[in-house]
């Protein structure tokens, strides 16, 4: 095992490319190594975060403990029956990487979920999904080190407690434990899912009648890469809200005010909206000042046009969100994790 090092830049290990960094920075490859980082005095002692991608986390300072960052990369497939296959893969592997792994060898089921920023173990935390698929479909159970008694523990699909962009491991598991992997049953004969609308429409428009699994992928990377920066480009966390989800009579009353509101039917007696739509609505789309703005093409999305600040980030999620509360009624929840030196 490495030792820890003093004064890391973070800039590189998280998509805003915000210019902070930690006390201490420790990689780690195995399960083995980090336990035995955890046995450190040091790291015994100090405040610390095990860091995946970092897509989903936004600094809010310098971090004066110790960052462990997983670094635990593989891809195997575990065994096969008539017609599925369970694939494990390490959570320090980068989720596109798995997806087009799956693509090329016809292993169906992710397809959907190509291009979304960030590691394998970082997908069952946030149970990720778009274009009509959420990862929870083909979920079949995640390895994670207990942090506390520093053994390994199953956990199946119960045990996680999916919702939307939900889980066990960002409710009562947070800071817990560390997913080691991840395993995931496909299907080997095809099962594509494309009565997702915009998916749907853009295979229409490129003249595919009868999609492979490749197209699918490959649609899916045209319409995200449309809509959503390059954080190599320009630095962002992708969607930074959560699209809410309100009571049915709440629905039938916002309609009247606003025919256009855009929403999805979800559990009975609610109701979906798109949040996007929402800050739209409320004059963010476009937004700049200073370093950091509101995406012109897509008002979910935050965004670091160089020399931004985590602090100013978050200033202005809650002018966002204040607006919405204001003109809509509706309450907007941040995907992004907030973290405070």
């Amino acid at each position: 095992m490495a030792l820890p090092i003093p004064n890391f830049s973070l800039r590189q290990f998280n998509t805003f490319g915000l210019q902070v960094s930690c006390r201490q920075y420790l990689p780690f490859h195995s399960a083995e190594e980090l336990t035995a980082a955890l046995a450190l005095e040091d790291v015994i002692k100090s405040p610390k975060m095990i860091l995946g991608g970092g897509s989903n986390v936004l600094f809010l300072s310098d971090y004066s403990g110790i960052i462990l960052h997983n670094q635990i990369q593989y891809i195997r497939e575990i065994s096969r029956e008539e017609d599925t296959v369970l694939i494990q893969a390490g959570a320090g592997t980068g989720w596109n990487e798995l997806v087009n792994y799956c693509v090329e060898k016809e292993y169906y089921g992710i397809e959907n979920l190509a291009l979304i920023p960030g590691t394998c173990g970082a997908a069952p935390i946030q149970n990720i999904g778009a274009y009509g698929t959420e990862l929870k479909s083909v979920f079949e159970s995640a390895e994670a080190l207990n942090l506390e008694t520093l053994e390994i523990e199953t956990f199946d699909h119960e045990a996680c407690r999916f919702g939307y962009r939900n889980s066990f491991f960002k409710q009562e598991g947070k800071g817990k434990y560390c997913i080691l992997s991840i395993t995931l049953r496909l299907h080997l004969v095809a099962q594509l899912t494309i009565n997702y609308s915009a998916l749907r429409e853009e295979l229409e428009k490129s003249g595919i009648k009868n999609p492979d699994i490749r197209d699918i992928r490959d649609t899916v990377v045209r319409i995200r890469s449309s809509k959503l920066p390059n954080p190599a480009e320009i630095g962002n966390a992708g969607s930074f809200f959560k699209n809410p989800e309100i009571p049915e009579a709440q629905f039938e009353r916002l309609i009247q005010e606003f025919p256009g509101i855009v929403s999805y039917p979800t559990a009975p007696g609610f109701r979906k909206l798109a949040a996007g739509w929402l800050i739209e609505q409320a004059g963010w789309k476009g937004f700049r000042e200073g370093a950091i703005g509101v995406h012109a093409k897509q008002a979910l999305v935050l965004v670091n046009y160089g020399a931004g600040k985590g602090s100013d980030i978050a200033a202005l999620a809650r002018k966002i969100q204040d607006s919405i509360k204001e003109k809509f009624g509706v309450e907007l929840e941040a995907e992004v994790n907030f973290l405070e030196g």
